[in-house]
Formats: structure tokens, C-alpha cells, sequence
């Protein structure tokens, strides 16, 4: 039995061991996660998105310009771009430039730009709210970790006082005070101790599993810093659950981000009744061609007067009327404007308003909601840490009450007056005591950083 419990403690030494050198700190763990978090990452991408929907927005106040060129072949009769009659092969080219600026829409341009600013206000809300759950399971699962390795530490120490008894109980044996059953009782109880050892090295290997899992990284070797988590304090911070209320309902970003909504659903109101109103746009543009008859030379007839008083006297001429000749006649300009007035859209515009105002009510109705979610979690969560706090203490006070009747219990199974199984449900109380202390001391932390995390305080501090 005795090689048994070497065994058993150099199986957790090793696994100690075989961890990496580096050990993570709360810190680390988060800050790892905020910047690697495929989530969050994804939630980063939607801001930048959101950037971009801006960008786009703001071009709505510009002008547009666009060019064209086109390259054609004709073959057999058409109309030229003089607007005779060709009965011949032919090619051209056409070039053209325009440009047009919306002067006004019913303010639409307006109102989706500012969309688009509250719709990147939303996403780096949104980013924070994933930030900020993401943080709390780390801290929830960095603190189990922490627990798990207390529950490990008083198993060991639990298998050293029941190899003690071993050799106590030997030595009664030996001498015949005790009969022979008494080693193997106390064998037995080292048994139930091993395996109590095993199930807390794997407790704290799962623990490391699950916080390297939310790390997304490998859980090879995957160890944190090990922290000594003293109670100063055993009180709560707060004095009812109304004051933490009243500081997370301005800091939350679920209640900014539903008030974002709400606003947002004004300005959608405001988009769809530009409907109503008429629009005005200006448009101009420039365009040219060239045209060529395959197999002839470029040019174009010309009247040349050789006697201003001698009508008789003109002569039919031929001159180059080549690529740039072309394209510099046929040049031409064009702008105007454009006024577009709705009469009757089908009820459209009005049934798109009503949506507009509807989605508003439900907005409104998010908001509360959120706060009523708030205003429930809160109250949980300080009534948790109330009784969080409540079992710390009693933990503790049943703790010292263990120890002092391990104590003599220890004494009067020395003295012989008690035997191994008496002392054993001694023990066993002891150890439900602590485990109950320990749990309820993790448990009373976490309680109390949910508190600071409805409050904006970091997690992490």
C-alpha cells in the first residue's frame, strides 16, 4: 500500500511536470482571447463593414461619372452619323462621358448616412457584448481550474494522514492492541483516498481542457498560474442590488445598444416618408464619334467658293476628314434637370411607413425587455453572491469544528479508545467540510466579479 500511494502521488508530480514552463495568468488568458477569438474576429470584420457601409453612405452626395467607348462594324446599307444612306462595309467608334448628382431626395441620402454611423455604433457595441461574455467564461473557467487544484492539493494531503494511520495501525497490530483488521481497514480508506486523488487530477485536467478550448488553442501542456485567493473582505461591495442597476443600466452595452436600435428605427421612419416628397436630380454629358467606310480614304465634301459674286463659280471639293477631324465635329454637350414627383404608389409608401413605425414599438419593447433581463440577472446575481457568502462562512466556521474534532479524534484513536472506522467518519467529515470551504469560496468570487462585471470593472484586476 505503501508503493501504491508513492505511485499515486508521483503520477500527479509527473503530470505537474510534463505541464509547459509557461503558466497563464487571468490576464493573459483574456487578453489571448480578445485578440485570437474567431468570433471576435468575425465581430472585428462586421465593424470594419460597418466602415465601409459609411464610406458608401457619404457617396451618396456625390456626383457620378462614367465613360463609355464602343467599337462597331456595319455591313451593307445603314445610316451614317450624318444621317445619309451608306451601302458599303464600315467601322466606328463612339465615345461618351456623363455625370449626374442627386440636389435633392426628401433628405433619404441624409438619413441613411446617419444609419450607417449608428449601424457602426451597433457593431463595435456588439463586439463588446462578445468581448465581455467571452471574458466572463474565461474567468469562470480560470477560477474552476483554480478550485479543482485545491480539491487536488487536500487529497493528497488526505492520502499522507491515511498513510500515518498505516503505520500506526502497524504498530498496534504489532504489539497487539489492535487486531489484524485494523491494517486492512485503513488499507481500505487509503484505497478510497487513491481514488479519490484520481478523480481531482482528472477534475483539474478537464478544467484545463475547457479553458484551453475557449482559448482555442492546444491543451497539450496547458497549465495557469497558481493564485492564492484570500476572502479580505467578507463583504459585499454593494449594498442592494438596486445600486448596481443604476450604474450597469448607463455602462451596459445591451441597453446602448437597444437605444441604438431605437433611434435607428426613427431614422428608418424618416427614409420611408421621403417617399412622399419629390426629387430632384441634375444630369450632363459629353459624346463623339468616328466613322470610317472600309476601303476608302477618310475624307468629306466641302463647297469651296472661288467668287463670292459668282454663285456658278463654286466648286465640289474633298477634304481629310480623318479620326481626330471626326471626333472633334461631332462633339456634343448635353444637361439637364430632372423632377420626379410620387402621386400614387399603391399604398406602398404609406404601408412602408406604418412598418417603419411598427418596428419602432418593438424596438421600444427591446429596450425594456433588456433592462427587465438586466434588472432580473442583477438581482441573481447579488442574491447568489449573498448566499455565496452566507456558505463561505458557515464553510469556514464547520471547518474549524472539523478540525478540532479530527484533532481528538487523532488522540483518542492514539489512546486506542476509538477504532479506524470511527475515525474514518471523522475524517470523511473533515473533507466534505473543506470541499464545501472551497467550493464556496470560489464560488463567493466569481459571484462577486459577476457583480463588478455588471458594473464595467474589469475581470481581470
Amino acid at each position: 500500500m505503501k508503493s501504491y500511494f508513492l505511485i499515486s502521488v508521483f503520477m500527479v508530480m509527473c503530470l505537474s511536470i510534463s505541464a509547459q514552463d509557461k503558466k497563464w495568468s487571468l490576464r493573459e488568458c483574456v487578453n489571448y482571447a480578445i485578440e485570437n477569438n474567431l468570433s471576435i474576429k468575425q465581430a472585428k470584420f462586421d465593424a470594419e463593414t460597418a466602415e465601409q457601409d459609411i464610406i458608401d453612405a457619404r457617396g451618396n452626395f456625390l456626383p457620378t461619372v462614367s465613360g463609355s467607348a464602343s467599337q462597331s462594324y456595319n455591313f451593307g446599307s445603314f445610316i451614317d452619323q450624318n444621317g445619309g444612306r451608306i451601302s458599303r462595309d464600315s467601322r466606328g467608334n463612339s465615345f461618351s462621358m456623363g455625370t449626374g448628382v442627386t440636389i435633392f431626395n426628401g433628405f433619404r441620402n441624409t438619413n441613411i448616412y446617419k444609419q450607417s454611423k449608428l449601424g457602426l455604433k451597433s457593431s463595435q457595441i456588439q463586439l463588446s457584448i462578445l468581448i465581455d461574455n467571452i471574458s466572463l467564461n474565461i474567468a469562470n473557467a480560470y477560477l474552476n481550474i483554480l478550485l479543482n487544484k485545491e480539491n487536488l492539493k487536500v487529497a493528497i494531503e488526505q492520502i499522507e494522514i491515511t498513510q500515518k494511520q498505516i503505520n500506526q495501525a502497524r504498530a498496534f497490530v504489532d504489539s497487539g492492541v489492535r487486531a489484524r483488521s485494523t491494517i486492512l481497514e485503513v488499507e481500505a480508506q487509503l484505497a478510497t483516498d487513491n481514488e479519490r486523488l484520481v478523480n481531482a487530477q482528472n477534475s483539474v485536467n478537464l478544467s484545463l481542457l475547457n479553458l484551453a478550448q475557449l482559448l482555442q488553442i492546444a491543451h497539450k501542456g496547458f497549465d495557469v498560474e497558481d493564485i492564492i485567493l484570500e476572502v479580505s473582505s467578507l463583504a459585499i461591495a454593494y449594498d442592494n442590488s438596486d445600486d448596481i442597476y443604476n450604474i450597469a443600466e448607463t455602462k451596459r452595452p445591451e441597453i446602448k445598444r437597444a437605444n441604438l436600435d431605437i433611434d435607428n428605427s426613427d431614422l428608418s421612419i424618416e427614409i420611408s416618408k421621403s417617399a412622399f416628397l419629390p426629387s430632384l436630380s441634375f444630369s450632363a454629358g459629353l459624346g463623339t464619334s468616328y466613322q470610317h467606310s472600309q476601303g476608302q480614304e477618310d475624307v468629306r465634301p466641302e463647297v469651296q467658293i472661288n467668287d463670292p459674286n459668282d454663285p456658278n463659280d463654286d466648286a465640289l471639293i474633298f477634304v481629310p476628314n480623318g479620326f481626330g477631324q471626326q471626333l472633334e465635329d461631332n462633339l456634343g454637350y448635353n444637361f439637364g434637370f430632372s423632377l420626379s414627383v410620387p402621386i400614387f404608389s399603391g399604398f406602398k409608401n404609406k404601408s412602408n411607413v406604418s412598418k417603419a413605425r411598427i418596428n419602432k414599438e418593438k424596438s421600444q419593447l427591446r429596450l425594456e425587455e433588456e433592462k427587465q433581463t438586466l434588472r432580473s440577472n442583477i438581482e441573481q446575481a447579488f442574491a447568489d453572491a449573498k448566499a455565496a457568502l452566507n456558505q463561505y462562512l458557515a464553510s469556514e466556521s464547520s471547518v474549524k469544528l472539523q478540525q478540532d474534532a479530527l484533532l481528538n479524534a487523532q488522540e483518542r484513536y492514539s489512546l486506542g479508545v476509538i477504532n479506524s472506522f470511527d475515525f474514518e467518519q471523522i475524517r470523511n467529515r473533515l473533507i466534505n467540510a473543506q470541499a464545501s470551504l472551497i467550493n464556496a469560496k470560489y464560488n463567493f468570487v466569481f459571484k462577486t466579479k459577476v457583480l463588478d462585471f455588471y458594473t464595467g470593472k474589469s475581470l481581470t484586476d
